[in-house]
């Protein structure tokens, strides 16, 4: 999967938010196939027409309709689950629109030619200090060990390694900034930024393990044959993509990817 994401990154344009539209898809498919096989196929069908038109919108410049789509389609997915469930359906489809929201608000779909550089290099930073952060999370834990970050959620998570996966998924972002540069490096306020996506990443992660422990399975799927679901693999992303795009939107630069890059 991370061979696809670069190619679609290096692409750009339509073919990247295209990629991140069938990721979503596949993210809502696993989340309603963990609530069960009554009314799948519908609940399904519904919540990938609401991400796929919702995505449209959000590629226009248009998140604020996007979003109500995505509600509307989330309460008719929510009617459709099973009694008891009918809150975690309709929030699967929130789950995934904030993977395509985020995505065509930090990059929206341009020519390359017009395309500012901020964009492409946002999401650069935001790959360094995602995969920096889930990867060095993994060995330091392994090589520091100690005690448990939420052993009732996620038996293998330490505090010593989700604190070193942080820190060093944020320097990782800053070495990314400073090799793509656009312009200066406003290296603390990024560093910090880089820590607080780190941190949303493993919260991420940990949501995830936590639906999935609630539901009794250890993967989302196997769509991913040896690496379990769609899901596994972009919980910590979805995260820290949400925390990236609502940063830049906040902070009201000309672009939510200007807005993580340029301080004054």
């Amino acid at each position: 999967m991370v061979a696809a994401a670069v190619g679609a990154l290096v692409a750009g344009g339509a073919s990247f938010i295209l990629f991140w539209l069938a990721a979503a898809i596949a993210m809502v498919w696993e989340w309603q196939k963990l609530l069960g096989e009554e009314r799948r196929l519908p609940r399904f069908v519904i919540g990938a027409a609401a991400l796929a038109i919702a995505c449209a919108f959000a590629a226009q410049n248009g998140a604020d309709i996007a979003l109500l789509i995505l509600a509307a389609g989330a309460l008719v997915v929510g009617w459709l689950g099973a009694p008891g469930l009918r809150i975690w359906a309709g929030a699967g489809v929130f789950y995934a629109g904030a993977l395509i929201l985020s995505i065509a608000v930090i990059r929206p779909p341009l020519p390359a030619l017009i395309e500012p550089p901020y964009n492409l290099r946002s999401i650069l930073w935001l790959f360094a200090v995602v995969w920096g952060t889930d990867i060095m999370a993994y060995f330091g834990g392994r090589l520091i060990g100690g005690p448990k970050l939420w052993p009732r959620v996620s038996a293998g998570k330490t505090w010593s390694g989700t604190i070193v996966g942080i820190v060093s998924g944020a320097l990782a972002g800053l070495a990314v900034a400073a090799i793509a540069p656009v312009g200066p490096v406003a290296t603390l306020p990024l560093l910090l930024v880089g820590l607080a996506a780190g941190a949303a990443a493993q919260a991420g992660d940990l949501l995830e393990s936590s639906v999935k422990r609630r539901f009794g399975v250890k993967d989302s799927s196997q769509l991913i044959p040896g690496h379990g679901g769609v899901m596994d693999r972009l919980d910590g992303f979805v995260a820290a993509a949400l925390f990236v795009a609502l940063l830049g939107v906040v902070r009201g630069a000309p672009s939510a990817a200007e807005g993580l890059f340029v301080w004054h």
